[in-house]
């Protein structure tokens, strides 16, 4: 059958036990734990018996191993699960997601992520509105007044953020700011970071975070816009959005 005939009827043929003996490593990776035969089969919709074969097949792959009659992920499944990881750049991953935003929202969204000088935009993708805030690409943002810059001032390291508030400072020729710590608290409560007027009057805007599987801050996800019109509520729909992005790109890269 040609590839033309199979998409007639369907799409390609596949291999229906794979298809079956797959739904054990869809459970295995869901529960995120090594699991006893009984229930791994529940979870995977068949019986114990039916199971059983599947794994001894998967043990001698790699992709399954056993220890103390619990069945987890093999070797070869977190190998492929780091390759799979590695094939994902956060920024090329997130800028479709931005444009999408950018229609939803009605503003002008940005991604950040951390430089050598600080957060710096890399991605900007404009409203269709009339009223749009302008961004360059390569912008360092600040990290006291800028949403961006709060946020990943909130999930790096104090030592990282000290140090590029000094860098800051002095290309400025002014004293390093002070990290608000009650403010950081609450970014890292809220899970999203805001400025209102902060560096350029009229503009403010909304952050939220991207992490990788370690649990590390990639880049930011910034709605920008006139202060008289963007919604910077932590309950508002830019806010939802925002982190409903921002939770579904850090699981695609593996954070849980």
């Amino acid at each position: 059958m040609s590839e033309n005939q199979e998409a007639e009827r369907g799409g390609p043929r596949g291999i229906q036990s794979v298809e079956v003996g797959g739904q054990l490593l869809i459970a295995l990776a869901a529960q995120g734990r090594p699991m006893a035969l009984k229930d791994l089969a529940r979870e995977a919709g068949m019986v114990p018996a039916k199971a059983h074969p599947y794994l001894v097949s998967f043990i001698k792959l790699g992709l399954v191993e056993q220890e103390g009659g619990r069945y987890g992920l093999g070797p070869l499944a977190l190998q492929l699960g780091l390759i799979s990881l590695q094939q994902y750049d956060p920024v090329r991953l997130a800028t479709p997601r931005i444009e999408e935003l950018a229609i939803s929202l009605g503003h002008t969204v940005a991604i950040a992520v951390w430089g050598n000088r600080g957060p710096t935009i890399v991605r900007v993708a404009e409203a269709p509105s009339p009223v749009h805030i302008s961004m360059r690409h390569g912008t360092v943002m600040s990290l006291t007044g800028t949403a961006s810059g709060r946020l990943f001032a909130a999930h790096l390291p104090r030592e990282v953020v000290v140090s590029a508030l000094a860098m800051e400072a002095a290309a400025e020729g002014r004293a390093a700011a002070r990290l608000d710590k009650a403010l950081l608290a609450e970014v890292r409560e809220l899970g999203l970071a805001s400025s209102r007027d902060g560096v350029v009057p009229g503009v403010s805007a909304l952050a939220a975070p991207v992490f990788d599987e370690a649990g590390r801050i990639v880049l930011s996800l910034t709605v920008i816009g006139p202060s008289a019109a963007i919604d910077l509520d932590p309950a508002g729909s830019a806010a939802l959005q925002l982190l409903a992005s921002g939770r579904e790109l850090s699981r695609q890269l593996g954070w849980r």
